[in-house]
């Protein structure tokens, strides 16, 4: 009996799939990990939430715009940190079990890991963000499906934005070793202050506002708020924000491919067998 053979997009899809599925596999063995899907996300809305609803009580239209921003912010943010710890996590999955020798002895090609590692973050991020929309929504009475689709452009550019910081925690990973790991959880919140994500960038010292201008994430979280106030799409920031995300995406492939090309110039593969 002859066994079946696959053309070069179905043999590719098959391979993406499995590593989606091995990520699944280790989710579904290991319950404590959805902590950063769903409790996460959770305390973060409670925490912000309920800041904002202060702030509101305050009954004036300044305060009502903090709690906008609060409750808009955590949302967003949401996405590019689902986003990125997803991938940059999958990765180091495979080096805490030194799998990374066995991934490179098979014919699977870089970027198919990738990719079957964040259609599965993709998965985590529908159930985390939609559980912070869920309660957002029946905690503090704002429907953010009510929006509109602009902000589902915005959420996607975050996500591409995450998907490119996870690509460079990956390179640091493979370049510097285990001791790059703190990275995946650290260098967001290194980008969090910079991007404006609960405030306007105007908010920052005027030494830091030049940098903050520099990132896709302040023009994408600016436009963010824009749209939840209900008012037009500002197409000049998100023309920003989507330019910076595409500039962002060219340079994380670069670096993330010049460092693997290093990785095996020099066989850093033996820190991880």
């Amino acid at each position: 009996m002859s066994l079946p053979t696959y053309g070069p997009a179905a043999g590719t899809m098959w391979r993406v799939l499995a590593i989606a599925r091995r990520h699944a596999y280790v989710l579904q063995r290991s319950p404590h990990r959805l902590f950063d899907v769903l409790v996460w996300p959770v305390v973060d809305v409670l925490l912000f939430g309920s800041i904002g609803v202060f702030a509101a009580s305050q009954a004036t239209t300044g305060a009502q715009r903090v709690a906008l921003y609060l409750l808009v912010g955590v949302i967003l943010w949401h996405v590019v940190y689902q986003a990125q710890i997803a991938v940059a996590t999958g990765f180091l999955e495979e080096s805490w079990t030194r799998s990374v020798l066995n991934l490179m002895a098979t014919p699977l090609r870089e970027w198919e890991y990738v990719l079957g590692v964040a259609l599965f973050g993709l998965v985590k991020l529908v159930v985390g963000v939609g559980a912070v929309m869920l309660i957002v929504w029946g905690a503090f009475a704002f429907n953010v499906a009510g929006i509109g689709p602009g902000m589902i452009a915005i959420a996607a550019l975050l996500l591409v934005i995450g998907w490119s910081i996870a690509l460079f925690v990956i390179g640091l990973v493979l370049r510097f070793g285990s001791g790059a790991e703190a990275f995946a959880w650290g260098i967001l919140f290194v980008v969090m202050p910079l991007s404006g994500v609960f405030y306007p960038v105007n908010a920052l010292p005027a030494l830091l506002r030049p940098l903050a201008h520099i990132l896709p994430t302040t023009h994408a979280f600016s436009a963010g708020r824009t749209v939840a106030a209900g008012d037009p799409m500002p197409w000049g920031e998100f023309g920003l924000a989507a330019t910076g995300t595409a500039g962002l995406s060219l340079i994380a492939l670069g670096y993330v491919t010049w460092m693997l090309r290093i990785f095996r110039k020099r066989g850093y593969v033996t820190r991880y067998s």
